[in-house]
């Protein structure tokens, strides 16, 4: 009875002192080899696991360069980093570009033409999209001109819908794609040049040029003899065609004037001046080939109007 509370009063390291000396702690030789052998076993695993992770490291690492490598060389990873670096000195401008008044007017007579890549057919009559179309090349445009500091209208009119809706024929496609050109005009006095966006139905080996390894598809620029602004729109096109020959050698086509007096359609160039139709590229390019090639015609707007200050 007096030992057990005498060891009650103990405190915690005394009763472990007391343990200590009671039961010298001296282990087996068959204890020591045991627990070494278990440790030695234990780092291998260890080792083993830090080799496995180091080696699936080294796997991921190569297998994420060889996408990135791909991307690069052969996804248009140049073009993506090439934009990005040209207009890195250009980005601040964009948030202001909106605020300034615009200069260029954007729009597709024939809204729908679209590529064989994109409609699913081989048959250019029937090359039409009601999304994957000419309306993104205008969009293009229009965005390239932005990042160059050129506030632009890009009017996304559905003229092919409202044709069906009022039952008019194809060939009055400008009649109705003029109605939103003219009150841009009347409303935007700052509007110094125009564009309507086609694409041609030539083969391929027609609108595409390879220039500096990409394929870019060709342009030409269409005039209207039947306008009251013929002279100065012909004179607006040799402009654009002579820039782009200088930069980019054999991606114009040239100034094309349509001439057929009697029923020769305007496509609304008798509006305003500087009014000119682009057909970039045909049926067999690409959406991509086109942006290419847009973002050119940006290059050149933006020095003709730099030109004129």
């Amino acid at each position: 009875m007096m030992q057990r509370r005498f060891l009650e009063m103990q405190t915690d390291k005394e009763l472990f002192d007391l343990i200590k000396e009671t039961y010298p702690l001296n282990p087996s030789t068959d204890f020591v080899l045991d627990t070494s052998n278990k440790l030695r076993q234990t780092a291998r695993k260890l080792n083993r696991k830090r080799r496995i992770k180091k080696f699936s490291f080294a796997s991921i690492s190569i297998v994420i360069c060889a996408i990135a490598m791909s991307w690069f060389f052969f996804f248009g990873g140049t073009d993506v980093l090439n934009n990005n670096h040209k207009n890195l000195g250009k980005g601040y401008m964009s948030s202001s570009v909106n605020e300034q008044e615009p200069l260029v007017y954007i729009y597709q007579s024939h809204n729908t033409e679209s590529f064989f890549s994109e409609s699913k057919t081989k048959e250019p009559n029937n090359a039409f999209h009601e999304t994957k179309n000419i309306t993104l090349v205008g969009e293009r445009l229009c965005q390239s001109l932005k990042k160059s500091g050129i506030n632009s209208i890009h009017d996304e009119t559905n003229i092919t819908k409202i044709l069906i809706e009022k039952g008019l024929p194809f060939s009055d496609s400008y009649k109705v794609s003029r109605k939103p050109l003219e009150d841009a005009i009347v409303n935007n006095k700052s509007i110094k040049m125009v564009f309507d966006i086609h694409r041609d139905s030539r083969k391929r080996s027609d609108t595409t040029i390879e220039l500096n390894g990409k394929d870019y598809s060709r342009i030409a620029f269409i005039v209207s003899s039947s306008s009251i602004n013929s002279d100065e729109n012909v004179k607006f096109a040799e402009i654009l065609h002579e820039k782009i020959e200088k930069k980019y050698p054999g991606l114009s086509r040239g100034v094309i004037v349509k001439q057929n007096l009697k029923k020769q359609n305007t496509y609304n160039q008798d509006v305003i001046e500087n009014s000119v139709l682009l057909e970039i590229g045909g049926v067999e390019n690409t959406l991509q080939e086109e942006y290419r090639t847009v973002d050119v015609i940006a290059e050149v707007i933006e020095e003709i109007l730099k030109d004129e200050k």
